[in-house]
């Protein structure tokens, strides 16, 4: 008889079976992520082009080439294999941008650039995520993570711009208030009511 108390592995023990051969493992350490790389993508997907692509097929893809490049990952730890899917996170969407911005050179640079707002916006996923558990509810991180990437759906435009200038880009007030056309004061009230309504969506 199974015991019910028999613990999950943990990813580290994951990606050594992964990296064993054991494909369906990989499938699963994969798509323990998914909510994870979605709410990064929806928060960096260049504005000009957010109609034209949608963040779960950039995911998907992005899975893809993580299944067919396991091969040659080298990390041990959570840690390294989420940065290494960020960068792969990061080269999607710098295609994604030559493609649908007519620009035909890879763009080192903006790969650079990319993944550096990814990582910065990791690190407001996991502020989130822990900010918005409830283990009184008993509910499951996962669960968490599901109900924080659909809530980032449902918010105005301009609540996931300030977000993402502030929490992506890592951008002062000042700068922002620039680049959205607005005074300070309103858009730290605007920053402060985007991050009350993203909690909000997810109670």
């Amino acid at each position: 008889m199974k015991k019910t108390n028999e613990q999950e592995p943990s990813v580290e023990q994951w990606i050594q079976q992964a990296r064993g051969g054991d494909t369906q493992v990989l499938g699963t350490l994969l798509e323990n992520y998914r909510n994870y790389l979605i709410f990064l993508a929806r928060l960096q997907i260049d504005p000009r082009i957010c109609s034209k692509l949608d963040p779960a097929d950039l995911v998907q893809d992005t899975f893809l080439e993580a299944y067919e490049a396991f091969p040659r990952f080298r990390g041990e730890t959570e840690a390294s294999f989420l940065a290494w899917l960020r960068q792969i996170l990061a080269t999607r969407l710098a295609t994604a941008v030559r493609y649908y911005l007519g620009t035909k050179q890879r763009d080192v640079r903006l790969e650079r650039n990319l993944h550096a707002q990814l990582d910065q916006s990791s690190v407001f996923w996991e502020h989130l995520v822990s900010s918005a558990s409830t283990p009184s509810l008993k509910v499951s991180r996962k669960e968490t993570e599901s109900q924080l990437v659909q809530a980032m759906a449902r918010l105005p435009e301009h609540y996931r711009q300030v977000l993402q200038l502030r929490h992506t880009e890592n951008l002062p007030f000042a700068q922002i208030a620039e680049k959205m056309n607005r005074s300070i004061d309103s858009v730290q009230k605007l920053w402060v009511r985007a991050l009350a309504q993203l909690k909000t969506e997810i109670n």
